[in-house]
């Protein structure tokens, strides 16, 4: 309501010109608006949607069930965690795996088995693509990290 009393105002010349300044370049950013043109913004920073950061892979050989905190705060970090447990005791190895599991989900990412006693934990910026084992053994193993 206020803007149509300044425009009738501006209109009769009764306006001060500061106003009239003020309503002339509202009335641009209107039009540029309605036109699907940018307004010009002084300072507006640009900025790549596209730039695509690089992820480094932590490879990781735990002997100790305290490691496995490391390994978490790897993922918390958004870093993908390959983690051997070739040589380390069976009981060990599935606590560690349970541990870094329960992380890994808790921080909404993603494990896949790689190889015996071999496993990828991936934060939820990763994807994790691979084929099945059929198809694995048919071709090669074959998988890829992509970052989100």
């Amino acid at each position: 309501m206020a803007k149509i009393f300044d425009k009738v105002i501006g209109i009769m010349g009764f306006a001060d010109d500061e106003v009239d300044e003020e309503l002339m370049e509202e009335e641009e950013r209107e039009k540029e608006v309605q036109e699907g043109r940018p307004s010009s913004r002084k300072g507006a920073q640009v900025v790549s949607i596209h730039s695509q950061k690089q992820v480094k892979v932590v490879v990781l050989e735990p002997t100790t069930f305290d490691e496995s905190q490391n390994i978490a705060d790897q993922l918390k970090n958004r870093r993908p965690v390959i983690v051997n447990l070739e040589n380390v005791d069976h009981n060990l190895a599935k606590r560690i795996v349970d541990f870094v599991s329960g992380a890994t989900y808790a921080l909404g990412g993603n494990m896949q088995k790689v190889g015996q006693g071999i496993f990828l934990f991936v934060p939820n910026n990763v994807d994790i693509s691979g084929e099945s084992r059929e198809d694995s053994k048919e071709k090669g193993f074959s998988w890829s990290l992509t970052s989100k």
